[in-house]
C-alpha cells in the first residue's frame, strides 16, 4: 500500500498546514496553466499571491458543472495533452457530457484513496473482491479495480449485465466483498435468495456507492446477506469513487481531506456554515494534476464534523447525504426529497425496498403518486387488506414530508431493477 495511515490522524492543525500549503501550489498552477480559472481570478481582481492558505479559501471564484460543459471537452485541463493517461466522462443524458483527464499520478493517488476506503472497510490481501461497478466511460468500475488491485486483493472484474452469471462467480471464486451500487445489490440479494444461494457465499462486506442510500437500506442489505455495508462517496468531476468513506462505526463518512478540502455552503446564498449545519458540500482538489478544481459545487447536502472518531481517525467527516439541491422536488410549495420517502417506507417494513415516485401536473395542481413494491410475505389478494395497507403508507409519508400523496401498491418484482444508478423519479411536468 502507497499511504501514509499517518495522514489519517494527523492533529486538525497538522492537516491544516499540509492543506495551505498543497492550495497555494495548486492555485498558482490552475491560473498559470489553466485560462477559463484565469479570467475568473482576474475578473474578481484575484491574483495567485492573494491566497496565502486555506484561511483565504473563500476568496476563490466557485466550479460548476457547467465551467466543465462550457469548456468541452479538455478546457480545464491543467496540463498538456500528453500528460493525460486516462479520460472518463459523465453519460451527458441531461446535457454535454462532463469530460475529466488523469495523469500518472492521478491514478496513483486515486488508487491510495479507493484503497484507504477499502482497508477501512476491513478488506486486505487475502480478500476476493468482485467488482460490480459498470466499466467504461463510468468512473466506478475502474476506480474500485485499481484501488483493490492496490490493496493486493484478487479482484473479479464482473462489471454489471449478468446478475446470474454474477451470483455464480461469487459462489464458485468465493468473494468475500462487493462494490456496487446499493441498489443493484439489493437485486443480486433477491436473485440469491430466490435460488436459495444466501447460505452459499462467502460474502462479509459490501463497499457501496453512486446513488444516495438511507440508513434503513443500509440496515437492511446487512440483515439480508449478513455482511457489514459501507458508504464510499466520489464523484467523476472531483475524481471518482474515494474522495469519503465511511468506516465499521457508520458515524460518517471520512473525507481524504489532504487530497480533497470539503466546504459545506448555503445554497442560496453561497456562504460557508459552521461546523454541523446541513448545506452543500463543495470540494477543491488539492493533489490533482490533469483537472485540478476550485471549490466545485457537488449539489449533495450534507454536513461536516471534525471530532476525532471512535475508530480513531481525525479526518473530516460528512453525514449521510440528504439528498440533492437539483434533486429536490417542489410540490405545491413543499420540498420533497426522495430518500425522506424511501426512509419513511423502510421503517414500516412491509414494503420491499423498491419504489417509484410519478409527478404530474392536473388542472394547474401538483400532484405525488407513490408507487411501492409490497414486500412477498406481506402481499395479498384480499382488497381490503391491500387498501388498509394502502392507507397507511400514505399516513406514515404524509407525516415524514408534509403533503397528501397517492399510493399505488404493485406486485413484487414489477419495478424495474437497475444495476447502475437507480431511477426513482418520474417528473411529467417536464415532458410536456
Amino acid at each position: 500500500m502507497i499511504w501514509n495511515e499517518a495522514k489519517e490522524c494527523m492533529s486538525r492543525e497538522e492537516m491544516n498546514a499540509l492543506q495551505s500549503k498543497r492550495l497555494v501550489k495548486t492555485v498558482d498552477r490552475i491560473y498559470h496553466n489553466v485560462e477559463h480559472y484565469r479570467k475568473k481570478m482576474q475578473d474578481i481582481g484575484l491574483e495567485p499571491g492573494d491566497i496565502k492558505g486555506i484561511e483565504d479559501l473563500h476568496k476563490l471564484p466557485f466550479t460548476t458543472k457547467s465551467d466543465l460543459r462550457d469548456t468541452y471537452p479538455f478546457g480545464l485541463f491543467a496540463v498538456p495533452q500528453s500528460e493525460i493517461v486516462r479520460v472518463h466522462a459523465s453519460s451527458g443524458t441531461t446535457g454535454k457530457a462532463t469530460v475529466v483527464g488523469y495523469t500518472r499520478r492521478d491514478i496513483e493517488i486515486w488508487s491510495e484513496c479507493v484503497t484507504r476506503a477499502f482497508a477501512q472497510a476491513g478488506l486486505g490481501r487475502e480478500d476476493v473482491i468482485q467488482i460490480a461497478y459498470g466499466y467504461g466511460l463510468f468512473t466506478g468500475g475502474l476506480g474500485a479495480h485499481y484501488g483493490a488491485e492496490n490493496l493486493g486483493a484478487t479482484v473479479v472484474p464482473m462489471s454489471t449485465g449478468n446478475t446470474k452469471k454474477l451470483t455464480t462467480m461469487m459462489k464458485d471464486f468465493g468473494a468475500t466483498a462487493i462494490a456496487c451500487t446499493p441498489s443493484y445489490l439489493l437485486h443480486i440479494a433477491e436473485t440469491l435468495e430466490a435460488d436459495g444461494d444466501l447460505d452459499k457465499i462467502k460474502l462479509k462486506a459490501a463497499i457501496c456507492g453512486a446513488e444516495p442510500w438511507t440508513e434503513q437500506m443500509r440496515k437492511q442489505v446487512e440483515q439480508k446477506l449478513n455482511i457489514n455495508a459501507f458508504d464510499i462517496y466520489g464523484l467523476s468531476e472531483v475524481m471518482g469513487p474515494g474522495v469519503a468513506c465511511d468506516c465499521i462505526y457508520h458515524k460518517g463518512l471520512h473525507v481524504y481531506e489532504d487530497h480533497f478540502l470539503p466546504e459545506i455552503i448555503d445554497p442560496e446564498t453561497l456562504q460557508p456554515l459552521p461546523e454541523g449545519e446541513v448545506g452543500e458540500l463543495v470540494f477543491t482538489t488539492l493533489t490533482k494534476e490533469g483537472l485540478p478544481l476550485l471549490r466545485y459545487r457537488t449539489r449533495d447536502l450534507t454536513s461536516i464534523t471534525y471530532e476525532k472518531c471512535e475508530c480513531g481517525r481525525t479526518l473530516a467527516r460528512i453525514s449521510r447525504f440528504k439528498g440533492r439541491s437539483d434533486d429536490m422536488l417542489i410540490i405545491r410549495g413543499v420540498n420533497v426529497f426522495p430518500s425522506q420517502i424511501e426512509a419513511a417506507l423502510l421503517e414500516m417494513g412491509e414494503t420491499a425496498p423498491h419504489y417509484m415516485l410519478i409527478v404530474d401536473r392536473v388542472n394547474n395542481l401538483d400532484s405525488l403518486e407513490v408507487q411501492v413494491e409490497v414486500d412477498e410475505k406481506f402481499f395479498s389478494d384480499r382488497i381490503s387488506e391491500l387498501e388498509k395497507l394502502s392507507k397507511k403508507i400514505a399516513t406514515v409519508i404524509q407525516h415524514a414530508i408534509g403533503l397528501a400523496v397517492k399510493v399505488k401498491l404493485v406486485e413484487p418484482r414489477s419495478i424495474e431493477r437497475s444495476m447502475g444508478k437507480a431511477v426513482h423519479v418520474i417528473d411529467k411536468r417536464k415532458l410536456v
